[in-house]
């Protein structure tokens, strides 16, 4: 993270004007907001009027929104940033077994920018690679695997000889993850300035994206996982209410 830093607290960027936009649409269930509606709730990001206005030009423009009757919407691009986003916040599990899935990478002959991509994939699925070609994650996580990936991986179901605890340790930095998300939490919780707290959970989200989400028994004493979607889940009914507030005011005016 980059950009000014509060004191004892993480350093985070100030968010443009196209970021502002994204988060309060991928916040938005259904994405989508009036455009008057939209421009006075960027305002209230210290974003002005005419650069708010310029921004949702250039997003239309470039394929990220998409201009309707009612306003804009997010483009089907960015609903599965959107679905991963609400998937991070309230990750589907199950009660784990002692299980773990893993996944064989079996296809050959493929371009660095072709591995790449499926390393993000897996990634963005919480798999975590124990060595080249083998991702392996606990079986609590309640979700199918994108359409497609059997063509390039193998799927079983394993039970590792390494005790369970020291291979999540192993996988994963989950100090560095934990500490980071306590940080997270101090700042979030001195911050009261809209553009500033915006900008906090906007790094809340990212952090949440990255968390391996394991089995309680797998996880080191008071991880702070659920504390930080706790606090998220605030912060979106603090949103609901602005976008009520600022709903509002259009209405009378």
């Amino acid at each position: 993270m980059n950009g000014p830093q509060a004191r004892g607290g993480p350093t985070l960027r100030p968010l443009s004007a196209r970021s502002v936009v994204l988060s309060l649409l991928l916040g938005t269930h259904p994405p989508e907001l009036p455009a008057r509606e939209l421009v006075r709730l960027v305002e209230g990001f210290d974003v002005g009027a005419s650069t708010a206005r310029a921004a949702l030009s250039r997003m239309t423009a470039a394929g990220d929104l998409r201009r309707t009757d009612a306003g804009y919407r997010l483009s089907e691009r960015l609903l599965e940033r959107q679905r991963r986003q609400d998937e991070a916040v309230r990750p589907h599990t199950r009660v784990w077994g002692g299980e773990w899935e893993t996944l064989v990478i079996t296809a050959t002959g493929r371009g660095p920018a072709a591995r790449a991509e499926l390393r993000t994939r897996l990634t963005a699925l919480r798999l975590a690679e124990l060595r080249e070609g083998v991702w392996l994650r606990p079986a609590n996580l309640g979700r199918p695997l994108p359409a497609g990936l059997d063509r390039v991986a193998e799927r079983l179901v394993s039970r590792p000889g390494s005790p369970a605890r020291d291979l999540a340790a192993r996988l994963w930095s989950l100090d560095d993850w934990s500490g980071t998300a306590r940080s997270l939490l101090a700042h979030v919780g001195r911050t009261r300035r809209p553009a500033d707290r915006l900008t906090a959970f906007a790094a809340v989200v990212r952090h949440l994206l990255a968390d391996p989400v394991l089995p309680a028994e797998l996880l080191p004493p008071d991880w702070p996982g659920t504390a930080l979607r706790d606090a998220y889940t605030r912060y979106q009914r603090e949103q609901r209410e602005r976008s009520g507030q600022v709903r509002a005011r259009s209405t009378r005016t």
